[in-house]
């Protein structure tokens, strides 16, 4: 079953609260300083089931009596960001990356250095203006390290005044922008969007009257962007039978782009396999049945590059069936992705029913290979 490229009527209406989403977007938590988000995801699953940490930081919800099949939901906290490298006697500071950026998406952009205290110092990217660039730097695509970012000072000293310390995180600033056709533009929905399905079907499933045929732990995991790490230590203390990842995933729907496999306001994306995951096949088609029987669009999709939790989940123990279930999100590890509400409304009601649907029968047909 896959999903229209036409989103009017595509999808059931189903309201979620996107000022849950906005709030998790515009906070600052770039990797190792997930803070911020860990903080406004205790606030609203705390009191859903038992919390507990591992020791990189990521925050475990776990709803449920223990027994049946631990069901892990995993949403990344952290977004791409970087880390102050270098003070320059001017005042400016250089950096370097934290997750995958390219430079053509930075020059003159605002961004956050989060000192130690927590305080949030504005900066910007420096560009040279097109009159003192040659022609060969016209060009030119600059890498991240070659970039300076100038917080308004203009010395070594004064920037240290700020609270500015090597080794210090810096967040993209951006903006909640509301665009034509309900959709929505803001920075992190790489994977704040995903954190938010993982809080509202967290939410749903607290909420039902009848036990659920599972243990279901959320996990909202650290440091995805620099190598999938919290997703290893997290899953040392679910000890997941099934993992679902949910992800805000590379929308393909610009033009002139063939095969187009995630498109906006067309439903929840299925990953069938990245470079760093294949997932459990027949988990991919009980979902898709799930997705049919809710009415829900859904999109599969086949990905040459890139990688999710799902790289580290997948080989945790002696292997974990998982499946990505992404939002599809234009323009992500940038300053301004965008996407359809819609799409996000619909993952909340797919995760939920999928959850749901998983029981000990279920679950154990995902790995009975002994007929095959």
């Amino acid at each position: 079953m896959s999903g229209s490229n036409d989103p009017d009527g595509v999808i059931p209406d189903d309201p979620v609260e996107l000022e849950w989403l906005r709030r998790l977007a515009l906070a600052a938590g770039p990797p190792g300083a997930e803070g911020p988000v860990r903080s406004l995801v205790r606030e609203a699953i705390g009191e859903v089931g038992s919390l507990e940490y591992d020791r990189l930081g990521s925050l475990l919800c776990t709803l449920g009596s223990g027994e049946g099949p631990r069901i892990a939901l995993d949403a990344h906290m952290d977004e791409v960001g970087f880390a102050v490298q270098s003070i320059t006697t001017e005042g400016r500071l250089r950096f370097v990356p934290l997750g995958g950026w390219w430079g053509h998406v930075l020059l003159a952009q605002r961004v956050n250095v989060i000192t130690e205290a927590g305080a949030l110092v504005p900066g910007v990217i420096a560009s040279k203006p097109p009159h003192f660039l040659s022609a060969a730097e016209r060009k030119a695509v600059l890498t991240p390290e070659s970039m300076l970012i100038d917080v308004g000072v203009s010395s070594r000293e004064a920037a240290e005044e700020l609270g500015i310390r090597v080794g210090d995180p810096v967040a993209p600033h951006s903006e909640w922008v509301e665009l034509a056709n309900g959709l929505v533009s803001c920075k992190a929905f790489d994977d704040r969007v995903g954190v938010g399905v993982l809080v509202e079907s967290m939410r749903r499933l607290g909420a039902l009257k009848q036990p659920l045929p599972s243990t279901v732990i959320g996990v909202a995991a650290v440091q995805e962007e620099v190598g999938c790490r919290g997703a290893v230590t997290s899953s040392a203390l679910s000890r997941p039978d099934v993992g679902v990842v949910l992800e805000g995933t590379p929308a393909d729907d610009a033009p002139g782009t063939p095969d187009r496999q995630a498109v906006l306001g067309a439903g929840p994306q299925l990953r069938f396999l990245d470079p760093t995951a294949l997932s459990n096949r027949r988990l991919v088609r009980h979902v898709e049945t799930i997705a049919r029987e809710e009415g829900i669009p859904i999109q599969i999709a086949v990905r040459a590059n890139g990688g999710t939790d799902a790289k580290s989940i997948h080989l945790h123990g002696a292997g974990v069936p998982t499946i990505v279930i992404g939002v599809p999100a234009r323009y992500i590890h940038t300053h301004v992705s965008i996407i359809d509400p819609r799409d996000y409304a619909a993952t909340v009601r797919l995760t939920t029913a999928v959850v749901r649907s998983l029981d000990a029968e279920a679950v154990a047909g995902l790995t009975d290979y002994s007929t095959s």
